[in-house]
């Protein structure tokens, strides 16, 4: 009985439920405008600018002095490798100003007063290189290698790394993989060696042809494989270790995934190309930018050996092509211009690389 409500009540309390509901509109609509604008919930206020700025340094980890403070250990591991790189690596960069001059070491006493003492030329030793057929030869041929390594060479460590994962027993995975890692360790004289002893003049396949009545064959002083030959020596040589990047990415993926596809009756090769290689994704993408970017890096100290047992019309590249000229004929500044083209060319294939990657949706070297 307490809780019942009266006809009088009701009839009061009618009319005030429907006022709003039932307004009557003026000649404009205006007082159903107001209505409608009043039932609206209000409108929060703005965060301001010093909120906002608040909220980003929590966001970042606080303050700077907050950061190093709490860093200070890491930061100070890290401290030697900055300082290497930046005496070995950055400091360098400022040599370059060699290559906008005519450079005398024999100047002056010391190099490096030498280089204050030099005279400007401007661009002239970048002209003397546009106009030098052996520079185009070298570029040429620096192309066509990273072609090949690129299709021949780049895929092989992932296929390594596929085959190694699906070794069930760990005794066998282990085995395998230090097999495969071990050619890394060698110098390139010992690997140019032992494909001298297998594919040279005097190598095993060459003579046992001979004993047998046919015509022999070296292989390593032929320019027209020489190509081929160098990049079979850097598969042979670092394929192995250029597995450890995608097996650690293959160790992230969940066996779960694996238990799921397969009950849903995916085979190998189906879980294959829908688990492990989305898994691998990502890290493809980085190490194709980072590769593209190192395209003018063919290998230095192995087409460096095998220069002279084929020429340079086939062995010769960017790398040597400096080396040449800036230590053997030490002309420095037309060496330090043709390094420096090199640099540039490099920044742009990466940046363009990377661009590449982000209109694929990954992330590349940085993020957009």
């Amino acid at each position: 009985m307490a809780h019942s409500t009266t006809p009088g009540a009701a009839a009061r309390t009618a009319p005030s439920s429907t006022t709003d509901d039932t307004a009557e509109p003026s000649a404009g609509g205006g007082r159903s405008t107001k209505a409608a604008k009043s039932s609206k919930s209000p409108k929060p206020a703005g965060v301001s600018k010093a909120e906002k700025k608040a909220l980003k340094k929590a966001a970042n980890g606080g303050t700077l002095r907050t950061r190093l403070k709490r860093d200070r250990t890491l930061i100070l591991m890290t401290l030697p490798a900055i300082l290497l790189v930046l005496v070995f690596n950055y400091i360098p960069i400022l040599g370059n100003v060699v290559a906008f001059q005519e450079y005398d070491p024999y100047i002056s006493d010391n190099g490096f007063v030498a280089i204050f003492n030099s005279p400007w030329v401007g661009f002239e030793q970048f002209s003397r290189i546009f106009e030098d057929s052996a520079f185009w030869d070298a570029v040429q041929n620096t192309f066509v290698l990273f072609s090949l390594q690129l299709v021949l060479f780049f895929p092989i460590p992932i296929v390594l790394a596929l085959l190694i994962n699906s070794v069930v027993r760990p005794r066998v995975r282990a085995v395998s993989q230090a097999i495969l890692y071990l050619p890394h360790f060698f110098s390139w004289v010992l690997v140019i060696t032992v494909f001298q002893q297998i594919f040279g003049g005097a190598g095993i396949i060459a003579q046992t042809l001979r004993q047998h009545g046919h015509e022999g064959f070296d292989l390593m002083t032929d320019p027209g494989i020489f190509k081929f030959l160098v990049t079979a020596e850097g598969v042979w040589k670092d394929a192995g270790w250029g597995i450890i990047v995608f097996l650690a990415a293959l160790a992230s993926v969940s066996p779960d995934l694996y238990e799921a596809s397969a009950m849903d009756g995916a085979g190998r090769w189906r879980r294959m190309w829908h688990v492990t290689l989305p898994a691998l994704r990502p890290v493809i993408a980085l190490l194709l930018v980072l590769r593209v970017g190192d395209a003018l890096t063919v290998g230095f100290e192995q087409i460096l050996l095998q220069r002279d047992a084929v020429g340079p019309g086939a062995a010769e590249v960017l790398d040597t092509f400096v080396w040449w000229n800036g230590v053997r004929n030490q002309e420095f500044s037309y060496a330090a211009a043709a390094g420096l083209i090199k640099g540039v060319v490099s920044l742009g294939l990466v940046l363009a690389a990377n661009k590449v990657a982000h209109l694929m949706g990954e992330q590349g070297v940085y993020k957009k």
